[in-house]
């Protein structure tokens, strides 16, 4: 049932992005999207020139909220950066055990679209990527570890989305517990040696 509470084209990105998420970009069509939103096909086509644009939308909506979760998820970890990193890790492994759970949106459209390295939704979700990076960078040099912030935080992201691959393969979140103790351990490393 659509919500009119929303914009039509708020509601358009809203339907999208469940199905996107849940079935893969490819996998649905702009019929389906119209169908979840209450509306036309042709509506679609008026707030957005293609599929591509609805799938970069798609992304564009998810980037805020996701760095904001892992955000809250940081701040809301006792201890001291390493023990905070893993938390992030920590929660993401709780979030992976509900059944909607079905990995990064950004790497499952990346995935997707893997053969279409200039598509908007590439640059988003690379975009995305490089936020996550450069806040972890941020992180790493307030917690005085400002000459290795860089490489920690690159070998943090490498952790994630391999765990986030990894889960996805075996449907088994504890590879995100053990990727957040492998972030720790890379991170009080790195601390003791500073």
């Amino acid at each position: 049932m659509a919500n009119p509470a929303l914009s039509t084209r708020d509601r358009i990105v809203s339907a999208a992005s469940k199905l996107f998420y849940s079935e893969g970009i490819r996998a649905v069509s702009v019929d389906a999207v119209a169908e979840k939103a209450g509306i036309t096909k042709r509506t679609i086509y008026y707030h957005f020139d293609s599929k591509d644009d609805l799938i970069a939308a798609y992304l564009e909506m998810r980037d805020q909220p996701n760095l904001a979760l892992f955000k809250r998820w940081f701040a809301e970890t006792e201890g001291d950066a390493a023990d905070k990193v893993r938390g992030v890790f920590f929660n993401l492994a709780r979030a992976a055990r509900h059944p909607r759970w079905k990995g990064c949106g950004f790497l499952r459209t990346s995935a997707e679209l893997a053969n279409m390295p200039g598509h908007p939704a590439m640059k988003i979700g690379a975009a995305h990527k490089r936020r996550v990076e450069d806040w972890l960078s941020g992180v790493f040099e307030a917690a005085d570890l400002k000459a290795h912030s860089r490489t920690l935080a690159r070998q943090t992201v490498l952790l994630l989305d391999g765990s986030f691959a990894v889960v996805l393969l075996h449907r088994d979140p504890s590879y995100m517990e053990t990727a957040g103790e492998a972030a720790h351990a890379l991170i009080r490393a790195r601390a003791a040696s500073a």
